[in-house]
């Protein structure tokens, strides 16, 4: 029912979207008004390394996030997945007067997850939600000649009574294991995210037809069920969705890929639901040039329909673009708000703020090649670039992945996956 109404619309798609092409150059404005402050150095130990997504903030400014391995002790995951530390951990920041105690919530062991690329969200019951791109099932390597496992999508639920000990660990339920096949296979970068009937949705990057799916799990009594909106095909049409979806009022779903289409670079879809199935249609493909190449990040959207998204490279200065699709008539105009120039431009999806500003971070950009954090602040139809923070490597952190995290406050958070006191990564803070 689905391949009825599936409407590939590649190449046609791309000539029907209006491209304005807004290249700033790389203007710099001082941020000597910013503080950067590093929350917590992880040890490589039972805390978790290499935090490889942003954090999530809950209503008492306590920070949750994911530490891309170690935690675990035991060999499954170090034989598994090639000498890792760890399978990964899930954890908590708690903020207490002016400083910060770390909280271990979860540590990974390969069957109930490992290697959580994304971050941990609130899901509508209050329980954090997240996927694991490893771990689960797979034990021949089905998804993969190195047995690294296909990834899970899990809950973490707080302890039933109130614990006063320095560290309370929560439960974890796996909800579904991934697999071989059309079921979808390794999660990686981007949050799950519900609509309003507590349906969750994300995307996996493998399996399907090889390419990557859009998956769907619909909660019931019995448990959760997953299907499969749609699965990515080979050129000419993108493929392999490293990011999530976003989703509007009426229950669209918006994305990117970073394969193939006209030009090999990627491109953005859409997924519409009908009473007969999902729609799929590939509305714009990235040529390479001033538009951008290979979109790692996902897409946001504001309160007036419009979507905003990055790319990881290409642009008119070599290193990824910020861009925006604004509807009109009936299709999307493109404006590229932002070109960078680093050695190698976002990896996640952007944030905004209530005066429509956009934050972000860089993985290899900034003025040490370490990756930055910047803002892109809207005046009179064009855009302003400031750099808040560039990352040495060293003990302020580097090559950040994830995305940035906001706070009533206007403080910023995030991680680096290297630098810090043991070279593990760090979570950190900008205040205004």
């Amino acid at each position: 029912m689905l391949g009825k109404q599936l409407k590939i619309l590649g190449t046609q798609a791309t000539k029907a979207v209006t491209i304005l092409i807004l290249v700033l150059g790389p203007i710099s404005v001082a941020a000597n008004a910013q503080t950067y402050s590093v929350l917590y150095n992880f040890t490589g130990g039972q805390d978790g390394a290499t935090p490889k997504a942003g954090v999530t903030l809950d209503q008492a400014g306590n920070l949750y996030g994911t530490a891309w391995q170690a935690g675990s002790v035991d060999g499954e995951c170090s034989t598994r997945l090639q000498g890792r530390l760890g399978c990964g951990t899930v954890f908590e920041l708690k903020h207490t007067g002016s400083g910060w105690v770390l909280n271990l919530l979860y540590t990974f062991h390969f069957d109930d997850g490992a290697s959580p690329y994304s971050r941990a969200v609130f899901g509508p019951n209050g329980l954090l939600y997240g996927t694991t791109g490893h771990g689960g099932n797979d034990p021949q390597g089905a998804c993969g000649t190195q047995g690294y496992g296909c990834g899970v999508v899990f809950a973490l639920s707080p302890p039933a009574t109130i614990c006063r000990n320095v560290s309370c660990p929560w439960a974890e339920t796996v909800l579904f294991k991934f697999g071989a096949g059309p079921s979808g296979c390794e999660p990686l970068y981007g949050d799950v995210v519900f609509d309003p009937g507590g349906n969750m949705y994300g995307t996996g990057l493998d399996c399907g037809f090889g390419q990557g799916v859009v998956w769907e799990l619909t909660p019931s009594d019995s448990g959760w069920t997953e299907s499969v909106p749609h699965e990515f095909a080979t050129a000419p049409a993108i493929s392999v969705p490293f990011a999530s979806v976003t989703i509007d009022p009426a229950g669209n779903l918006y994305g990117t890929a970073i394969f193939n289409g006209q030009y090999g670079k990627g491109g953005v879809f859409e997924l519409t639901p009908s009473s007969s199935g999902w729609i799929y249609s590939e509305f714009y493909d990235f040529s390479g040039e001033n538009d951008g190449a290979i979109p790692r990040g996902g897409l946001i959207r504001d309160q007036a329909g419009n979507l905003y998204g990055t790319t990881f490279t290409a642009g008119a200065n070599g290193g990824g673009t910020v861009y925006e699709f604004s509807p009109s008539n009936g299709g999307w105009t493109l404006t590229t708000l932002y070109s960078f120039s680093g050695g190698g431009g976002p990896y996640a999806v952007l944030t905004m703020d209530a005066a429509g500003n956009l934050y972000g971070t860089t993985l290899l950009d900034g003025a040490y090649g370490q990756g930055n954090v910047f803002k892109l602040t809207p005046s009179n139809g064009s855009w302003t670039y400031t750099s808040l923070h560039d990352f040495t490597g060293g003990s302020d952190g580097g090559q950040p992945f994830g995305q940035v995290t906001l706070d009533a406050n206007g403080n910023l958070y995030g991680t680096a996956s290297i630098g810090g006191a043991s070279n593990k990564g760090v979570v950190w803070e900008i205040t205004p």
